[in-house]
């Protein structure tokens, strides 16, 4: 078979004027080989020969066997009982380019574009541990929000991965872009998700408070929420690597300008557009961030024997009424307030870990009630000892002694 670089030394010596003869004694091709490139019209592709083997006849049923996961060995001894004559090395051939092909095919991904507005994207990334200046180890995280539409970005810097750390994120990323989208895709984050058909119901009520739909992607399944994977790969390589910071409040300033005059203003790859010019468009479609009320999470207590609640840390005094029932503890504009039902039973200034705020109101229900108690129990008369026979005593004779003794 002739090859490309051939054929176009024939074209090229039919150019010069050399005949058929000449052609075929210059290349040592024969004459009816060059006549036919010649009438060819421009160069004919190399023709790849089909090798017949063994395996041939037999290639449908060793993709249905090998589905269901059997070995070469196994699949060996099947083909030989169907009058397969070669070895095992050629079914592994095939097995391995069947496989190679599967994987192809399951990393293949349809890009999924959303309107203006429809969907926000969020994960977390692990910027790595540092010392404070105590020497202490702190683990710093990224909070990130992606629009789907305009791939505006929004990075916050945090400490925690705790629920109320992630309430707050999103509400300033939604004060950031000036809206709220319709949903939001998670991965399946326990702050989220407790399970794989259970909701956070914390979440939820903050979700519904929003007015989004919350949406999480299949497990093991990242390139369902390729959009914010991608910022995520940018921010590392735009902005983190390579960088120092002082502290974390340096470190959020000055994410906070790369988001604005960087990564929102650069020319995208795949929209072709800016996300900032892309927002202006998205922000008629997005539930106006300024008409949001104020959010409080409310988290469930048990308060305590000395009729105390915890929360984030402190322990805060309700009546003492309410000791060992259930209740609701909200923390806004500064103050944290303990419900029973719908009821306000308790409010109180937030206090630091480890530490007490205690209404002296409380204190003193508390004491009357421990000293009434008291009171009661030493009054009370001293339990007395109570036998009860369940049978009556059998009453027998004096003969029947007087017999025993004689």
């Amino acid at each position: 078979m002739l090859t490309a670089l051939e054929h176009m030394d024939i074209h090229f010596l039919k150019r010069q004027g050399h005949s058929v003869r000449q052609i075929a004694r210059l290349t040592g091709h024969a004459r009816n080989t060059v006549r036919a490139i010649l009438k060819a019209e421009g160069l004919r592709p190399p023709q790849t020969r089909q090798r017949s083997t063994k395996l041939d006849n037999h290639h449908d049923y060793l993709r249905e066997r090998a589905a269901i996961g059997l070995s070469a060995v196994r699949l060996l001894g099947e083909l030989q009982a169907r009058g397969y004559t070669g070895g095992i090395h050629a079914v592994r051939r095939f097995l391995a380019k069947s496989e190679a092909r599967h994987c192809a095919a399951a990393a293949a991904t349809v890009r999924y574009e959303t309107g203006p507005g429809e969907q926000a994207q969020v994960d977390w990334k692990h910027v790595g541990t540092f010392s404070d200046a105590q020497g202490h180890p702190v683990t710093i995280t990224a909070f990130v929000m992606v629009l789907s539409f305009s791939r505006a970005i929004f990075a916050k810097f945090v400490t925690s991965m705790r629920l109320p750390v992630l309430i707050d994120c999103h509400l300033e990323a939604f004060a950031f872009f000036g809206g709220v989208p319709a949903s939001i895709l998670y991965d399946n984050m326990k702050q989220v998700r407790l399970g794989p058909q259970r909701w956070n119901p914390a979440f939820l009520d903050f979700a519904a408070h929003c007015c989004f739909e919350p949406k999480t992607c299949r497990p093991y399944r990242p390139r369902t929420k390729g959009k914010v994977e991608r910022a995520i790969q940018y921010l590392d390589q735009s902005f983190l690597l390579g960088s120092s910071f002082t502290d974390l409040v340096e470190l959020n300033a000055r994410g906070r300008h790369w988001c604005r005059h960087t990564a929102n203003t650069r020319l995208h790859a795949t929209t072709q557009r800016r996300p900032d010019e892309l927002l202006a468009l998205e922000l008629a479609h997005l539930a106006p961030a300024a008409q949001l009320r104020p959010y409080a999470p409310a988290l469930a207590r048990k308060v305590s024997a000395e009729s105390l609640v915890a929360y984030q840390g402190g322990r805060y005094s309700v009546p003492p009424e309410h000791v060992g029932t259930g209740v609701s503890v909200t923390s806004l504009a500064g103050r944290i307030t303990i419900r029973s039902g719908e009821l306000v039973i308790a409010e109180h200034a937030p206090v630091a870990k480890g530490r007490c705020q205690i209404n002296p109101e409380h204190l003193q229900a508390l004491w009357k009630q421990t000293v009434a108690r008291a009171t009661a129990e030493r009054h009370a008369p001293p339990p007395r000892c109570h036998v009860a026979f369940t049978q009556a005593v059998e009453q027998r004779p004096l003969s029947v002694y007087a017999e025993v003794a004689g």
